[in-house]
């Protein structure tokens, strides 16, 4: 997919953050416990720590921590069966201090960019709003109470601030009138910035959560007032929530007032669950989770999802719009007078989520007046489980945002199957809302690749975007919309993993409809010039740049580059569009950020013609006891002569000369590509800011180890090599070169060596257990997949079957390796893993498999947590066991295995296939890191952006007043 953004509707609309609040502990009694699960004790040998004055242990326990060195030192005597009746447990107060730490507030900008939202937040959410009931249906996890999506997070304040023209901020000015501790969600701007609109919800006795209120409130004065005067109007943000029609008017999707109480499941079942094939369709699916089971299941789904439209003003007036229906996207012209309505309808599927079911999209008045069908599709159970793969039909339709109601979408011409070869591939259209005199729909562009998207600027100028995933092609085309006479041009054509060649995303500005389209730039002469904003990778690190680019030649000069030497600083958006029309160069002002190695992120205004810099925050560093940690990029290569490299750190105060050799912990997760040099890119800044989740390796700086972060781990498939047939022999050849590298540096003992990973990064460490014991002294494995004949239609960016490539889902499971792993693994996993491939119950079957061959090994899961965990005492009994593991196992190294050295065939590489690409897991609640702090960025998306947004399926990015499209077509998506 290009790397240049694609925006394609008229306003975004703004949703929660998955961060959830902080709430006070309840009494242990009434916490379930983790469960563990160990095999038997076996005899161990132990040794001191020569690392003991920078990393000692504490053991933590259930009501508090101990600091006490005896507690330290009987560590590596402690008995191996810590049962579960131990209940939840806490780490040292040197990770608990970074963890509690408060998060910074997001910031989200009024559609003038004269105005800035503080959203206040709270760390981690107590297990107790986990633990509420929820039912799971279509793929989608609903609280029946208040009737929205489970585990939801929410904000507790609102702070308005005014951005003064010399670029500092005004005094805080608290929205104000909800009532107290109210839990906050869907915060958006009118179009003119006036207003504000968000939902409130409370708690309730009995753990439970009221059902969702919309609330609007003046920016001018902070007062916050229901929306509906009727208290029985309640908000039904299962799949939408609300959106502005107007400045006045916003039309909501409501629970139906005449719904009475959820249908009962019924004791006695009507019938047998049957599910048929008898016509011989080939229907090939991945491992879906929280699917529907039976007729009462589509009932229930039905009950909850099912919305009525209203439109309600500011005044009061309320108005009903068309028929209850489960809409799953609202979505108005840009000139406010249609409304396009997208809503799914049975049949239902047992086999996969809402998001395949049968969809109607329909054109609608402002007013409410239905005008006509845009497309019905059918149930989408075949979509074929290669890469690139489609659904039929009319896909991803959109308003054209340079337009007052021009619709735009794309249909497949190869029936939506990637194997089959067609061209063109792709066609996307153009029609206007009511086409007069039965005109027919517009061909815009045909592709011979995949569509990945369009930017609009106006009638002369679109920018087209298709790539090709098997090959890695992208190409940006430049499109005339509305001038025949001018044949459409390839602008780029590169490959997608080549990341020293992308070009840039252009910069969007906002129009007077509210919607936003490509900036052009006046430099006073002839030719058209936009403003490209890149990553700039480079082999020294990424380079953040803004270019003046000329369209028509191809020409470039760059007006602005992020410092080198120091700091890490991006272009986040542009400030200076309030005014239609062509942006006078000297009159630019754009939003950057600047964070270096130590320094967090803060924002900054860049104004022209001087680049003037004025710095608008100053948040307080979020854990200033690492705030001195040493960070370095480190390059290397492996065997085959690929480069790689890895971000090391290590504890603030360490002296080699002193200290020696630390204990260490890697910490990656796999890539697929097709081609070494690309492969041996560097991606990533040395500047960058170390942010530090509640689940981050980067934690156990504070217990004096070396981190080795994310050290590249490329599995190459150039040409028609399949990437996977050389899974593990690549795979251990990079983690040989990593550790080589990092004992060479002679930071790091050789035998003190722990690697850990996440879902990918899980069944990675796995592997490597099993493959290379002669790496690592022991393994944390967090919700992983570890047989792949339980996915046996794919995995990763593996599109061939268990049957089709049976070897290779063989022979590159850790699973059929459980014999070989001599090394301690502790596996942990959330008891309700949701993520496609990662059932909980690889991790049970790992586990026996384990302990039937003696493995030193564990396994914990997480009552009510998902694929990532977030209730802060999961969270803290998680690093507490990680804690735990890596004291014993890797600074005192108890081992059993460090008295069994492995046999020559054992800690050979072994040639076998497996692996994917770094696509499983990556869920809204996934593992990866997060920051601090977080911008609502304005409309500055780059295509990498966009499919993050669109792996996405809970609504969760905040975007500043605007919606990026792909959240939309992903909004079924479960």
């Amino acid at each position: 997919m290009s790397s240049l953004s694609f925006l394609h509707t008229a306003c975004l609309r703004v949703a929660l953050l998955p961060l959830a609040p902080l709430r006070a502990p309840l009494c242990r009694s009434r916490l379930p416990r983790p469960l563990i699960r160990l095999p038997p004790r076996s005899a161990m040998s132990s040794a001191a720590s020569r690392m003991s004055h920078i990393a000692a242990a504490t053991v933590s326990g259930a009501a508090g921590e101990s600091n006490d060195p005896a507690a330290a030192s009987g560590l590596a005597q402690e008995d191996d069966d810590l049962s579960a009746a131990l209940g939840y447990r806490l780490p040292p107060k040197e990770i608990q201090d970074i963890v509690d730490a408060p998060p910074l507030p997001v910031l989200s900008f009024s559609p003038s960019k004269d105005k800035i939202l503080f959203l206040k937040r709270r760390a981690l959410p107590p297990l107790s709003d986990l633990a509420k009931p929820e039912d799971k249906l279509a793929g989608v996890r609903i609280d029946g109470h208040s009737n929205t999506r489970s585990r939801m997070s929410s904000y507790t304040g609102i702070g308005i601030h005014k951005l003064m023209d010399d670029g500092t901020l005004g005094p805080e000015k608290l929205v104000y009138g909800y009532p107290e501790g109210a839990k906050i969600n869907f915060v958006t701007w009118s179009h003119d910035g006036r207003t504000l609109s968000f939902s409130v919800r409370v708690e309730e006795e009995d753990n439970k959560i009221s059902k969702l209120r919309v609330w609007v409130a003046d920016v001018e004065s902070g007062e916050a007032k229901p929306l509906f005067k009727s208290p029985d109007i309640y908000l039904n943000a299962l799949f939408d929530s609300f959106v502005w029609v107007d400045n006045s008017t916003l039309l909501v999707c409501t629970i139906p007032i005449s719904r009475g109480a959820p249908p009962k499941k019924p004791l006695v079942p009507a019938g047998p669950k049957i599910q048929s094939n008898e016509t011989k369709n080939v229907v090939q699916v991945r491992t879906f989770q929280d699917l529907l089971k039976d007729a009462y299941d589509a009932d229930l789904f039905d009950y909850y999802a099912t919305s009525q439209l209203m439109l309600a003003s500011l005044d009061g007036t309320v108005k009903p719009m068309g028929p209850p229906a489960v809409y799953t996207s609202i979505d108005p012209s840009p000139d406010d007078k249609y409304l396009m309505l997208s809503s799914i309808h049975r049949p239902y599927s047992y086999i996969v989520p809402c998001g395949r079911f049968p969809k109607k999209v329909e054109l609608w008045t402002a007013d409410g007046k239905f005008i006509r069908e845009l497309c019905d599709l059918p149930l989408a159970e075949d979509i074929p489980i290669a890469t690139s793969s489609v659904r039929k039909g009319k896909r991803s339709i959109y308003w054209r945002p340079d337009k007052p109601s021009t619709l735009y979408w794309v249909e497949t011409q190869d029936g939506g199957d990637a194997k089959v070869e067609v061209s063109p591939r792709d066609i996307v259209y153009m029609e206007n809302a009511e086409p007069i005199n039965g005109e027919q729909p517009e061909i815009l562009h045909k592709l011979d690749l995949r569509y990945g998207g369009t930017s609009w600027c106006d009638e002369s100028l679109a920018l087209v975007y298709e790539s090709w995933y098997k090959t890695r092609k992208t190409r940006t085309w430049v499109v005339a919309p509305d001038k025949k006479d001018v044949s459409p041009r390839i602008l780029f054509d590169r490959s997608s993993e080549d990341v020293y060649s992308d070009p840039g995303s252009p910069m969007l500005r906002r129009t007077a409809m509210g919607t936003y389209v490509i900036a052009k730039v006046d430099k006073q002469d002839e030719s058209t010039y936009l403003l490209l904003n890149g990553m700039g990778a480079t082999p020294e690190g990424n380079v953040p740049f803004l270019d003046l680019f000329d369209i028509n030649t191809g020409s470039k000069e760059r007006i602005w580059e992020s410092d080198k030497e120091k700091y890490f600083e991006t272009v986040v958006a542009l400030m200076s569009d309030k005014t239609d029309g062509d942006l006078p160069l000297d009159q630019l002002k754009i939003l950057t950020s600047k964070e270096s190695k130590t320094e967090n992120t803060q924002y900054y205004l860049q104004i022209w013609p001087e680049k003037k810099q004025v710095q608008i925050t100053n948040f307080p560093h979020p854990y200033p006891q690492l705030a001195s940690l040493y960070k370095e990029m480190i390059r290397y290569q492996r065997k085959d002569r690929v480069q790689l490299t890895a971000n090391l750190y290590l504890p603030p105060g360490y002296d080699q000369s002193k200290d020696g050799p630390l204990p260490c912990l890697v910490w990656s997760y796999p890539g697929e590509f097709k081609s070494k040099d690309a492969a041996g890119q560097v991606r990533g800044s040395p500047n960058e800011f170390s942010g530090i989740g509640a689940t981050s390796p980067l934690l156990w700086l504070a217990r004096g180890f070396a981190i080795l972060s994310g050290p590249t781990i490329p599995i190459v498939g150039e040409g028609d090599v399949e990437a996977n047939d050389s899974y593990v022999e690549q795979l251990v050849t990079s983690a040989e070169a990593a550790v080589e590298e990092v004992v060479r540096r002679g930071v790091v003992h050789p035998d003190k060596i722990a690697v850990g990973g996440h879902s990918y990064g899980a069944f990675m460490t796995a592997n490597l257990l099993a493959h290379a014991p002669h790496l690592f002294c022991c393994g944390i494995a967090r919700s992983g997949a570890y047989n792949r004949t339980l996915t046996p239609f794919g995995f990763q960016n593996e599109d061939r079957t268990l049957w089709e490539a049976t070897s290779t889902y063989v022979e590159m499971s850790p699973f059929m390796s459980a014999n070989k792993i001599k090394r301690p693994i502790l596996l942990i996993h959330g008891e309700q893993d949701n993520n496609s491939g990662t059932l909980t119950m690889q991790s049970d079957r790992f586990f026996n498999a384990l302990k039937g061959h003696g493995v030193q090994s564990r396994l914990v899961i997480l009552p009510f947590e998902s694929h990532g965990y977030s209730a802060r005492e999961s969270i803290m009994h998680c690093l507490w066991e990680s804690d735990r593991w890596l004291q014993k196992y890797c600074v005192s190294g108890t081992s059993k295995a460090d008295s069994e050295p492995a046999s020559d065939g054992e800690s050979k590489t072994l040639s076998a296939s497996g692996g994917g690409a770094a696509v499983e897991g990556l869920t809204s609640d996934g593992f990866s890191s997060t920051p601090r702090s977080l911008l609502c960025c304005l409309p500055q998306s780059t295509a990498v952006k966009r499919e993050k947004i669109m792996k996405s399926c809970t609504g969760n990015k905040i975007i500043s007043g605007q919606h990026v499209d792909a959240q939309k077509e992903n909004k079924t998506c479960c």
